[in-house]
């Protein structure tokens, strides 16, 4: 029962940094191994494996905002107790990929063993790069749709000469990070913020959640057709596809718990709007005869993390 950690995302120049916790559970995975030796097919195949298997598993988020705050260690620091932190089943060792323990300090760190190359060697930090790696690379092929320009879904972050030109052609995005040597001139050109804190708004905390809420959706073998889908009179935050059911997902979030989560907040008169979005959709899409579900998923902290599904129907 070892519960392996490695992270995704330390060199890219945009994009969150992404730690991933993973108990196996017993669970017998053939061929696992470091995620970086393995192609997209072969990634998304072991990812689905272990998503279907009895392993818990958990994802540390840090976005470029706050690792601009507080820097790459810290940032690694962080990341990693949000992961371990969303754990619940028991075990008796930690395996951290690398030479630092991240959980020095903390009630957990006489469990930790750093290991170099774990990936290649540990099972469940195997697993953890994967899910990591899945998670993220999911994540900039989102960002993509919102900044076609840059060429996220191809280089997820990472410094090529067709990001370099993306970025010398249009300048930065809210993606990238400031802090890294190369962009540190176009730092100059924004506007200075006393905390993290200062730069959410309520739009950007709603679309952190709503990353959040995809990011889990995808690891969990959704696939998803639509987000911010609007019309005039409606709007549903996510359409999901699985096993040919589609599923209308309403996003929730709450930085604490003291208001009952975000499920709390859907009020019957909230469920008679998703219904009726759900009918408006299906019309414009010309669907019938399929089957659906009403769904809610609950989001909390900043950045934001998932906390619940619950179907409604």
């Amino acid at each position: 029962m070892i519960l392996g950690i490695d992270e995704v995302g330390r060199g890219p120049w945009a994009g969150p940094l992404v730690v991933g916790a993973c108990v196996l559970n017993g669970a017998h995975i053939d061929g696992l191994t470091d995620s970086k030796k393995l192609s997209k097919k072969k990634l998304s195949e072991y990812n689905a494996r272990i998503m279907n298997s009895q392993a818990s598993v958990s994802l540390g988020w840090v976005y470029s905002y706050e690792l601009d705050e507080i820097g790459m260690s810290q940032s690694l620091v962080v990341a990693t107790k949000r992961a371990v932190d969303q754990i619940n089943v028991p075990y008796h060792e930690i395996i951290i990929d690398g030479t630092i323990n991240f959980l020095a300090g903390t009630t957990k760190e006489h469990y930790v063993t750093t290991m170099k190359k774990a990936d290649l060697l540990i099972s469940s930090v195997s697993a953890a790069s994967i899910v990591a790696k899945v998670a993220r690379d999911a994540y900039m092929e989102q960002q993509h749709e919102l900044y076609p320009a840059y060429g996220f879904d191809s280089h997820v972050g990472y410094g090529t000469a067709r990001h370099r030109t993306a970025i010398d052609t249009y300048g930065v995005t809210p993606l990238h990070r400031l802090s890294f040597a190369p962009l540190k001139k176009y730092a100059k050109l924004h506007k200075k913020l006393d905390s993290p804190a200062q730069a959410i708004t309520s739009t950007s905390i709603g679309q952190t959640g709503e990353d959040a809420a995809t990011v889990w959706l995808e690891t969990n073998n959704f696939h998803i057709v639509e987000r911010n889908w609007k019309t005039k009179r409606c709007e549903i935050d996510i359409v999901a596809e699985k096993n040919d059911c589609f599923y209308f997902v309403e996003v929730k979030h709450r930085t604490d718990n003291q208001q009952g989560g975000g499920i709390a907040a859907v009020t019957p008169k909230k469920v008679k709007q998703m219904k009726f979005a759900t009918e408006v959709y299906l019309a414009y899409k010309k669907l019938s005869n399929i089957d659906m579900r009403l769904a809610v998923i609950s989001t909390t902290s900043s950045p934001a993390v998932f906390e619940e599904y619950l179907e409604l129907s």
